[in-house]
């Protein structure tokens, strides 16, 4: 697909173009997709233009809010979110999240968690570029790999898991990443409540959540998996709001509205 049209389609969700590598890797995966799901069913979405608007779109949506490049190219909806004072000014934006849903956390603590987190900002990735503390994402239910892999192409430094329970999915997931050269990730094929009883298994400073099948019983699993101060971002239907009251353990920020859509919602609780 033509990457000029790509990057005029996702103009509605970013607030800065993407570098021409990214519009490259991002045509590859479309061709990719297309060829795929002509053999297993990835996702009902056929054409390549809706394709960027729908999947690319809303995912880089939920990329920018969680690590936005700046914080001064924060969009006036992020600012709302993402405000904070002169001391966390530097933050990564899941440490700002955190600190404005707990406004009754410590500035030493929230000085401590930035000290932390900072070291793994895109700005900073000229030295190792997937240094110790970048932070692990874990996207469950991954399917067609989204918002996953464009999160991937988004913030290169983070680490990422991917679960996915189809094998045939899972197997995409693995060709789109070697395909894109991307790196540091871990496609896992299991069920999400397997895993989640497994006191050992990692858990993950972000926990991201899009289109998957019993959506409320996966809400439980997938705090399970959050690591203590750690991050849900949701990419949700306006139907699917009032499961998350049942969630008591997070705090939830204003749900964003999803460019281009009257019933999606981005929606980000901590705890």
């Amino acid at each position: 697909m033509d990457t000029a049209r790509i990057a005029a389609l996702l103009e509605p969700f970013l607030e800065q173009s993407l570098l021409s590598s990214q519009l490259d890797q991002i045509s590859i995966y479309i061709d990719l997709l297309l060829r795929w799901n002509a053999r297993i069913n990835l996702t009902a979405i056929r054409h390549p233009e809706e394709i960027v608007t729908r999947h690319f779109g809303e995912s880089f949506f939920l990329a920018r809010h969680l690590f936005p490049k700046s914080v001064g190219s924060a969009s006036s909806v992020a600012r709302t979110l993402l405000s904070a004072n002169a001391d966390s000014a530097q933050l990564p934006a899941t440490s700002q999240l955190s600190n404005l849903c707990h406004p009754e956390r410590s500035r030493a603590r929230s000085e401590a968690i930035g000290s932390a987190r900072s070291k793994a900002c895109p700005e900073l990735a000229e030295g190792d570029p997937y240094p110790s503390t970048a932070p692990h994402v874990l996207d469950i239910g991954s399917g067609a790999g989204f918002p996953a892999l464009p999160l991937k192409l988004w913030a290169p430094h983070i680490r990422l898991t991917l679960i996915e329970s189809n094998h045939k999915k899972a197997a995409f997931l693995r060709e789109v990443a070697r395909a894109l050269t991307l790196t540091n990730i871990n496609v896992i094929t299991d069920r999400v409540e397997v895993l989640a009883a497994l006191p050992d298994f990692p858990r993950a400073e972000v926990v991201t959540l899009r289109a998957v099948e019993h959506f409320a019983a996966i809400l439980p699993q997938a705090v399970t998996l959050m690591a203590p101060s750690a991050t849900l971002a949701l990419l949700i239907g306006a139907v699917q709001i009032p499961h998350l009251t049942t969630l008591t353990a997070l705090k939830w920020c204003p749900q964003i509205p999803v460019p281009q859509s009257h019933t999606r919602v981005l929606s980000i609780g901590v705890r």
